[in-house]
């Protein structure tokens, strides 16, 4: 018999990050994503991937994120 109610999304998103900033970065990170039409976390999360694979690879280190 299959089971009841909304299918578990495939979304690997199991942790929290907070971090603390002023309310001009907070305003200048939302209009940024808004130009770009994403969700606010969304668009940290893309950039600081970014960011991470560029100065990963540059040290010759793993990336957790991406598959071997």
């Amino acid at each position: 018999m299959p089971r009841r109610g909304r299918p578990k999304k495939d979304n690997h998103l199991d942790e929290y990050m907070e971090i603390r900033l002023s309310t001009s970065e907070k305003r200048a990170f939302r209009d940024s994503a808004d130009l770009a039409g994403l969700p606010l976390a969304t668009w940290v999360r893309e950039r600081l991937r970014q960011i991470a694979l560029r100065e990963l690879q540059k040290a010759d280190q793993p990336v957790a994120f991406m598959p071997k």
